[in-house]
């Protein structure tokens, strides 16, 4: 008997520890059961891709190459040159492809295919240059990736038994879309600095032309003048001992510019010239090249004080 009375509250205590961890377990599982599954389905509505970025293509269509380059390449695009007539600086675009307007997925320097003429009136110097300096990537047309895009779904609401945890990459924009956004908003900044920089006003308004070129693009007062180029372009080469790639892709491209525009009979455009002469031979004293641009610098001169009389 006494072992009796031992053993039966031994066994009541058992049954009770046995009966609470049942209504323990029983609770964590229809707890489970109304918060849904953790894990997110791999569906359209759980995970949305990041909008693309697009660009828009700018018209350059009847302007100067020179000029259509600065154009395309402020707005973040490659350039190549097809058909009979090459890339001198003084040639007119005709036709670009995609057409302007046309909305492009941002890929990075999206390649735009031009056309050029050439005007007798005005001369073929220098190299003609049938590529932009950066490379050329993919055309995508904007409103053909987005119809072929899935429709974004939205995401059901979550109450607040529902796991709110999504997959990493389904928050996280891609690479290429971060690289995307950082390239146009560093675009964007780049021209507010310039403008604020430079406002219009601080350039001479009033530019009357050394000789008239029927058909040529009016010298554009938001600019600063040709001489005012060609000295900040003297100053700049002081500043630069070493013939980097993009030291003398600058450099050409500013002397094209002042070529080009000299050529079109634009205000001044003799003293430009002249002033681009002593470029020349500047850069020829620090980098040993420049030869053949102040020979294009000097044809164009002679051409400009013919012209100017």
């Amino acid at each position: 008997m006494a072992r009796l009375g031992t053993f039966v509250p031994r066994l009541l205590t058992l049954t009770l520890v046995w009966l609470l961890a049942t209504a323990a377990l029983t609770y964590a599982a229809a707890q489970r059961l109304a918060a849904g599954p953790t894990t997110p389905p791999t569906t359209a509505a759980a995970t949305t891709a990041a909008t693309p970025q697009t660009v828009v293509v700018p018209d350059v269509r009847h302007q100067a190459y020179v000029f259509a380059e600065g154009t395309l390449g402020d707005a973040g695009f490659a350039w190549k040159v097809v058909g009979p007539v090459q890339g001198y600086a003084a040639n007119t675009v005709v036709s670009e492809s995609p057409a302007p307007g046309t909305a492009l997925i941002d890929t990075g320097a999206p390649t735009i295919t031009l056309r050029l003429a050439h005007d007798p009136a005005t001369q073929q110097l220098g190299e003609p240059e049938q590529t932009s300096p950066v490379a050329g990537t993919a055309v995508r047309l904007a409103a053909l990736a987005l119809a072929a895009a899935p429709p974004r779904a939205v995401a059901p609401k979550t109450s607040r038994h529902m796991s709110t945890h999504t997959h990493p990459a389904a928050r996280r924009p891609s690479t290429h879309t971060r690289r995307s956004s950082a390239h146009v908003a560093a675009r964007v900044a780049a021209r507010r600095a310039a403008a604020a920089t430079v406002p219009a006003h601080r350039w001479p308004q009033h530019r009357p032309p050394a000789f008239v070129v029927p058909g040529a693009r009016r010298e554009p007062l938001d600019e600063m003048p040709l001489t005012n180029r060609a000295q900040m372009l003297l100053r700049w080469i002081e500043r630069r001992p070493k013939p980097t790639d993009a030291n003398v892709r600058y450099w050409l491209y500013q002397h094209a510019w002042v070529v080009a525009g000299a050529d079109m009979g634009w205000w001044r455009g003799a003293d430009a010239l002249r002033t681009l002469i002593e470029v020349d031979r500047r850069v020829w004293s620090l980098w040993g090249i420049g030869s053949r641009s102040e020979q294009v610098a000097r044809t164009a001169l002679a051409v400009v004080e013919a012209k100017s009389r």
